[in-house]
């Protein structure tokens, strides 16, 4: 600790991603990471990008990916914030909307970034436990003096919070906004964007890291009405003006048109994810209903961290948590079809 830190740098509790290890056959099934390759056509685009523009700063407006963005989603350009991540996104937000000493609600098991965020910006925090199923009761969120903000689905978890409880929510919070982190929800049933006309305390915080394989590439947006965005770029805008550089707003532009592609991938994904889970519950592991790319699990005959630290020794890495009540938990990222086979294969050698 150096005696040049701030107070906030000596009362960081950074966020803790998780383990990138390379070393040869390695399956990684611990980030959520997309297991095919962007779209043929992202790659071209960035391509074509690189070149002698690149000595000039890129678009700090990014009218065309929020052009593209808009288009995808039926709303304009005034509804789309773009940002470096959805992790930025999400940092912005919680300058623009939660003020410091409120006290926001989220879920007690959730993204572990929130509680980063809510530390390092002085925001108060209302934990709401879970059910016993780990799914959110809306009725908890009520009333929430300074905001809430919650994944769908949650992460790590897995489970998805149907359109009519995000609209209870909504709803019962109309003076305060309600964040939903979209990171998952191509893989799941839809997303709460439909709702963004309905009601002006709506923020929807998405990525192109997971569905669209562009986690490399860090891209991230937020869509909400005019005066939300605005409330975003006007914080960008206090921090860096170009936060989105030249070849990721090309091959961001170009991953959002390719919608063939992007439907191809992720029905792959689903599909792969619907074979594991039979397959696991064949073997006995409690499955939890997942609408992501990943499942939680756990095994009453195997110890979460034991069973996490045995899989790694066979050069499969997934994701354990230590905190309870998930210890017992493993999240295990959908792979390829080759992959997860490689995967249950092992299970079944060891079951």
């Amino acid at each position: 600790m150096s005696k040049f830190w701030t107070k906030a740098v000596r009362e960081a509790n950074p966020y803790i991603p998780g383990e990138q290890i390379n070393q040869p056959n390695l399956l990684k099934l611990n980030t959520n990471e997309n297991p095919y390759p962007p779209s043929p056509k992202t790659i071209e685009a960035i391509k074509e990008a690189t070149g002698e523009k690149l000595r000039l700063y890129p678009s700090p407006t990014m009218d065309s990916l929020r052009d593209a963005i808009g288009d995808n989603f039926n709303l304009k350009r005034e509804n789309v914030f773009v940002g470096n991540g959805s992790d930025e996104v999400l940092a912005f937000s919680f300058m623009a909307f939660f003020e410091r000493g409120s006290t926001i609600k989220y879920p007690s098991i959730t993204y572990s970034f929130y509680p980063v965020y809510a530390n390092i910006f002085e925001v108060l925090v209302d934990e709401v436990p879970l059910e016993n199923d780990f799914s959110i009761n809306p009725e908890n969120f009520f009333d929430a003096p300074g905001g809430v903000i919650f994944p769908n689905p949650n992460a790590p978890t897995s489970l998805y919070l149907e359109l009519e409880a995000i609209e209870l929510i909504l709803k019962n919070n109309p003076d305060n906004i309600v964040i939903v982190d979209e990171a998952y929800v191509d893989f799941a049933k839809s997303s709460a964007a439909s709702l963004i006309d309905q009601y002006d305390n709506l923020l929807i915080i998405q990525t192109l890291s997971k569905s669209r394989a562009l986690a490399g590439l860090r891209v991230g947006f937020a869509l909400g009405q005019a005066d939300l965005i605005e409330a975003l770029i006007r914080m960008k805008d206090s921090f860096n003006s170009y936060p989105v550089d030249r070849l990721a707003l090309a091959g961001a532009e170009a991953a959002i048109r390719d919608v063939s592609y992007f439907k191809e991938v992720t029905e792959k994904i689903i599909n792969t994810r619907e074979w594991t889970v039979k397959e696991m519950t064949k073997l006995g592991f409690d499955v939890l209903p997942t609408q992501a790319n990943f499942i939680f699990t756990k095994h009453a005959k195997y110890n979460g961290e034991k069973l996490y630290e045995q899989l790694k020794k066979a050069n499969i890495l997934v994701r354990h948590f230590k905190t309870k009540p998930i210890d017992e938990y493993l999240r295990i990222t959908i792979g390829t079809d080759d992959e997860m086979k490689r995967f249950i294969d092992y299970l079944k050698e060891i079951n």
